[in-house]
């Protein structure tokens, strides 16, 4: 019987254009140059936000982990807060790529990216551009925004447009964004509201965490106008699909057929909510899984064996 290997966790930063990301280095302890995942979160969430949890099980694998937070939210640098633009979260993927390319104690030829929810959308997009990683895994993710916004309703959609147009007025004057909630109750304006939405995005912030329930209002066009699924046919290297088959904010039909476009893609269906796939039996699953299959693909040195 295999034991899982001791761990050790490092602050780190890296630069993202002109400013840097926080994050969170776990390397396996007795690995020379372990493999290594990049790992980032989805909408305005933070890597304490359960990052740590499953990064720390990779690591235990044999595998290192790094789990950042996007600019302008968290800890990390960037003006103004909680600005939520897909550009600058595609370069700070980027960013840490090149960042544990840049160092010595992980295997800059093994690299894998794993995201969830939007930035589960992310690792596809990602993965498309970098050809070179190893491997990929797309966790309840966003995939097409007109999937999406269909989902949260023309009702509530519509309710956002007046904080939307004060938003882009507050732009032009350069004065601080006008937000709009991340998540809410069912019929809010926000940009979640599925019943599991508020309550989900509740349930994984700890104690002392750095996030803020709020997103400026001018991300709501790019968001509807994202479909990263689009680019699965074109991510050569293996990606594992996790899905929920019962997912209120990235609808899981949408999701199957752009995954089944993927030419090396693997799907794995879960039973379990968007929410669920953090904490519990679900969690365990899926750390299970995906744990396998980035063995799989990065070939970690083997834990110890027990006596």
């Amino acid at each position: 019987m295999t034991t899982p290997r001791s761990v050790t966790r490092h602050d780190v930063t890296f630069p993202a254009d002109d400013n840097s990301c926080a994050g969170w280095l776990y390397l396996p302890t007795g690995v020379a140059s372990p493999p290594v995942v990049i790992l980032g979160h989805g909408l305005g969430a933070t890597r304490e936000m359960r990052l740590d949890a499953f990064a720390e099980r990779f690591a235990q694998a044999g595998i290192a982990a790094l789990a950042f937070t996007y600019r302008h939210f968290g800890d990390s640098g960037g003006h103004p807060r909680q600005l939520l633009s897909i550009k600058r979260q595609l370069a700070d993927w980027d960013a840490a790529i090149a960042y544990v390319k840049s160092r010595h104690d992980v295997d800059r030829a093994r690299v894998a990216v794993w995201g969830s929810s939007f930035g589960g959308g992310h690792a596809i997009t990602v993965a498309a551009r970098h050809p070179e990683l190893r491997a990929a895994v797309a966790q309840c993710p966003f995939t097409d925004g007109l999937t999406s916004a269909l989902a949260l309703g023309p009702v509530a959609s519509l309710r956002m447009t007046p904080v939307l147009a004060r938003d882009l007025a507050t732009r032009v004057r350069g004065t601080a964004p006008a937000m709009v909630p991340i998540a809410a109750s069912p019929g809010s304006p926000a940009l979640m509201n599925a019943p599991d939405a508020l309550p989900g995005y509740e349930a994984l912030q700890p104690p002392g965490t750095t996030f803020r329930n709020e997103v400026a209002a001018r991300v709501i066009p790019t968001i509807a106008a994202y479909r990263p699924g689009r680019a699965a046919k074109k991510v050569t290297m293996p990606i594992l699909f996790c899905v929920s088959d019962t997912d209120s904010v990235t609808p899981p039909a949408q999701t199957l057929r752009y995954a089944r476009t993927a030419p090396r893609g693997e799907i794995k269906r879960y039973g379990a909510g968007h929410f669920d796939f953090y904490t519990g039996e679900t969690f365990e699953e899926l750390v299970r899984d995906q744990t396998e299959f980035l063995t799989r693909q990065l070939n970690p040195s083997p834990a110890t064996s027990a006596p």
